[in-house]
């Protein structure tokens, strides 16, 4: 493995540095996705019992013990219910915004990865190819042991550069999509809880769409 590096030359250094950062995303999201994590089963249950006002009191106090985007929304909901639906429903997606952003924490720098993973390969195999046609000048083509340092610098770089961009894209897109699920059942549970108060609102017999939710940069 030692050989393989130094035959990549200096190159294979930015790619070694990429693929570890890479690693670290990919286990540190495989760490905080997890739905039971995000969606917390304690609160989901609780907002399915709320059946009158007084009910609020308990879901706050279980939302309060847990830490994370979904519980900070909940508790959003709860602490402003008496807000006019207009401005709870601004409240809620606002806050909503801010939090959902850690579930995409790492991710573009993933999907840089993926992308600039070939390109440096590719630089490498550029530079080995330069090397080649050097020594080619120099000593012509008959210098068979010359000629394979550079060459196998190129393949080297190549081949290391999709090793690391290809698995990189696959992540990406994988814990991307988990990302969206996650938001989407986060704006279910969170346009239930809306639901039920503007029921308990007096006068107010509206209720809100599940469109009418966006956690979303805009």
């Amino acid at each position: 493995m030692l050989e393989i590096f130094q035959k990549g030359g200096w190159m294979m250094y930015p790619l070694f540095l990429s693929s570890i950062l890479a690693l670290a995303i990919i286990l540190e999201r495989f760490w905080s996705l997890r739905r039971k994590r995000i969606l917390i089963p304690q609160i989901i249950a609780v907002i399915d019992q709320i059946k009158t006002p007084e009910d609020f009191a308990l879901a706050r106090s279980v939302s309060e013990k847990f830490d994370g985007p979904f519980s900070r929304i909940v508790l959003t909901c709860i602490d402003n219910r008496d807000l006019p639906l207009d401005e709870l429903r601004a409240m809620v997606e606002d806050e909503g915004r801010q939090q959902v952003r850690s579930l995409n924490r790492g991710l573009p720098m993933l999907e840089t990865i993926a992308g600039v993973a070939p390109l440096l390969g590719l630089l490498g195999t550029v530079l080995g190819m330069i090397k080649v046609f050097n020594v080619i000048q120099t000593l012509g083509v008959g210098q068979a042991k010359a000629l394979s340092g550079g060459i196998a610098e190129a393949l080297v770089t190549t081949a290391t550069g999709l090793i690391i961009g290809i698995p990189a894209l696959i992540f990406f897109n994988y814990f991307n999509s988990r990302a969206e699920g996650l938001i989407l059942d986060i704006e279910k549970y969170t346009l239930t809880l809306i639901n039920k108060i503007i029921r308990m609102q007096k006068g107010v017999s509206s209720t809100l769409t599940q469109e009418s939710l966006n956690f979303r940069s805009q």
